[in-house]
Formats: structure tokens, sequence, C-alpha cells
């Protein structure tokens, strides 16, 4: 498998990590849109949203956990944050290993809702 996320979580490639527990892994994003700009990420390969067991709770749940953590520990919990997920090349995917992009510190454009 040539998963750029899949060497990160096995440790082949540098990253500065923010966030890590035994499924997920949260991890500052090279190209930043944001000064806050953290990937999280669930260390079992899945290309994507659509990969990710219906009922698989507990992964759902740590997911939902890190990506509080990450808020708090960067401070976008205070200043508020967007959590992103892309599904596809005509979404923006990039990687096709399943990851949530949180972003923010400073005003984000505004978007649907």
């Amino acid at each position: 498998m040539d998963c750029i996320f899949c060497g990160i979580v096995n440790g082949q490639i540098p990253s500065k990590k923010v966030f890590e527990s035994d499924e997920v892994i949260a991890f500052e994003d090279i190209q930043k849109a944001a000064p806050i700009h953290v990937l999280v990420v669930p260390k079992r390969h899945m290309e994507s949203i659509m990969d990710l067991p219906d009922d698989d709770l507990t992964l759902l749940s740590k997911l939902q956990q890190a990506i509080k953590e990450v808020a708090r520990l960067t401070g976008a919990a205070e200043s508020g944050f967007r959590v992103i997920t892309n599904k596809g090349t005509p979404a923006g995917q990039t990687v096709f290993h399943l990851h949530y992009h949180i972003l923010g510190g400073r005003e984000l454009e505004r978007s649907l809702g």
C-alpha cells in the first residue's frame, strides 16, 4: 500500500503530532489553509467516510473525541473552528485515507450553514 497517512501512522514518515490514541492520530497539515490546520486520521486504513463501518460506534466516538481534544489542545475550542472531510476527487480529496481537517485560528470564509 502506498498511503502517506499509513506511513505517518506506522512512523515511517515524520509528522508534527498533536494527539494520539490507540485508534486515532492527529497531526499538523503540511499545506496549512489556516493558522490551525490539523488532520485527524483513524489508524486503520479506509479510503473515505463511506468506508467507515456503520456499526463501529467505538471508532466513530474516538474520532469525535479526538476532534474535541485537538480543538482544546490548539486553542480552537475557544476561538472557533471548522471540521471538514472530503469524499472523492471532485470534493477535493487528495489523500485516499479517511481524514478530518480541523481549521481555525482566524475568521474563516462563510460556507453552507
